[in-house]
C-alpha cells in the first residue's frame, strides 16, 4: 500500500471511531456469509427471529447470551450476544435491540453474520461454535497519533495487557479485566480492556487475547490507542480514560 493511501486508511479509521462514540450507534464492523451454501432458507430465518428475540430478553441482565434454535440442523441457527464488561444494562439492551435490528437489515439472506459495536457484539452461524475460538472475524482501529517512544510505549502497553489478560481469563466470571498504569514519561497515562465472550474456557479466553496482544505491535506500533476486536475476545488500549464504568 502507498503511503498516501495508508494515511487516508489511517484517517478513515479514525473518523468511524469518532463517528461510534459521537453517534453511539454506527457499527465498527459487520460482516456477511456470501456464498451460495450460506443462503438462508424460510426455516432458518424464522428460527433466526425467534433466537434473537430471545437473546435480546436475556442478554442485558448478565450482558451475554448464547442459545441456539430450530427443528433440525439445517434449519438451526447458534446465536451469542456479548456487551462490553462497562458497559451499563440499559445500554446493553439498546446496544442488543439495535445489533439484532442491523444485523437482519444488513445480512437479510445470510446463515451466517457477525456485527460489533461499541457498546456490544452479536453474531450467528448455522454451526455450533460456542466454547471455539474464533479466528475468522477479526477487526483493527488505531489512533492516528503517533507516541514520542515506541519502543518503551509498546513494552508497556503488551505489559499492562498481558497482565489484564490473565485477570480477565482467571480472576473474572465475566472474563472481562480492565486497568491503567502510569507511564515512565511524565504525567501520561495507559489504560487498558480485555474481554472474551464467556462460552470460552479460561485457558481458551487467555489464547484468545495473548493471540489479539502479539498482533498489535505489527498494527498498531506507536500508536497512541489502538484495539483489535474479533469475534471470540477483544483488546483495547488508549492514553485517556474509556472505560465507562
Amino acid at each position: 500500500m502507498s503511503p498516501s493511501r495508508l494515511t487516508s486508511s489511517l484517517y478513515l479509521l479514525a473518523f468511524a471511531l469518532l463517528l461510534q462514540n459521537v453517534l453511539g450507534y454506527d457499527p465498527l464492523f459487520r460482516k456477511c456469509s456470501s456464498t451460495t451454501n450460506s443462503t438462508a432458507t424460510s426455516s432458518y430465518k424464522t428460527s433466526l427471529s425467534v433466537l434473537m428475540g430471545s437473546i435480546n430478553q436475556l442478554a442485558p441482565a448478565e450482558g451475554f447470551a448464547l442459545g441456539s434454535l430450530g427443528q433440525n440442523n439445517l434449519d438451526r441457527p447458534y446465536g451469542l450476544f456479548l456487551c462490553r464488561g462497562d458497559v451499563s444494562s440499559s445500554d446493553c439492551r439498546t446496544c442488543a435491540v439495535i445489533a439484532a435490528r442491523e444485523i437482519r437489515k444488513s445480512c437479510p439472506s445470510s446463515k451466517r453474520a457477525i456485527i460489533a459495536y461499541d457498546n456490544c457484539l452479536l453474531k450467528y452461524s448455522d454451526t455450533d461454535f460456542f466454547g471455539q475460538i474464533d479466528y475468522e472475524n477479526k477487526f483493527y482501529m488505531w489512533n492516528v497519533n503517533n507516541v514520542s517512544n515506541p519502543v518503551l510505549f509498546t513494552e508497556k502497553t503488551i505489559e499492562l495487557l498481558s497482565q489484564l489478560a490473565t485477570k480477565a481469563s482467571y480472576n473474572s466470571t465475566k472474563l472481562y479485566a480492565a486497568g491503567e498504569m502510569d507511564l515512565p514519561e511524565g504525567s501520561m497515562k495507559l489504560y487498558g480492556m480485555t474481554h472474551c465472550t464467556r462460552d470460552l474456557s479460561s485457558a481458551d479466553c487467555k489464547k484468545c487475547l495473548d493471540g489479539a496482544i502479539g498482533e498489535l505491535p505489527r498494527i498498531a506500533y506507536g500508536k497512541e490507542g489502538a484495539r483489535v476486536i474479533g469475534g471470540s475476545c477483544m483488546v483495547i488500549y488508549e492514553i485517556y480514560p474509556f472505560v465507562k464504568a
